[in-house]
């Protein structure tokens, strides 16, 4: 599985080593691998909404990071929880891609 998670930039490490921590990123004799790249987040608070960023009504763009990791199926729902668990947001973007072993292909 592949899982990415946006984050504002300042949380890009906590949320890294969560996910390091839950046993994702593991890649052959190698731990705690991942890919971060940077780009602007965009949203929209509405009512009801308790922006850690910004305010409700007053659109707003964050400079962030998508943090992309791999982790076994059997590990993905946990390394999901701890990643999110961490993250500033109270409603984090993410999404999480089942993969094609090279043998399977």
């Amino acid at each position: 599985m592949v899982i990415v998670v946006f984050a504002p930039v300042e949380a890009a490490d906590v949320i890294r080593d969560a996910a390091a921590h839950a046993g994702a990123g593991a890649i052959g004799a190698y731990r705690a691998c991942s890919f971060t790249a940077s780009g602007e987040g965009r949203f929209l608070p509405t009512a009801g909404a308790t922006p850690t960023i910004g305010h409700v009504g007053v659109p707003e763009v964050v400079a962030e990071s998508r943090i992309e990791v791999v982790c076994p199926r059997r590990q993905a729902r946990e390394a999901l929880t701890a990643m999110l668990a961490v993250h500033p947001y109270e409603e984090p973007a993410h999404h999480v891609y089942p993969t094609i072993p090279c043998d399977q292909l």
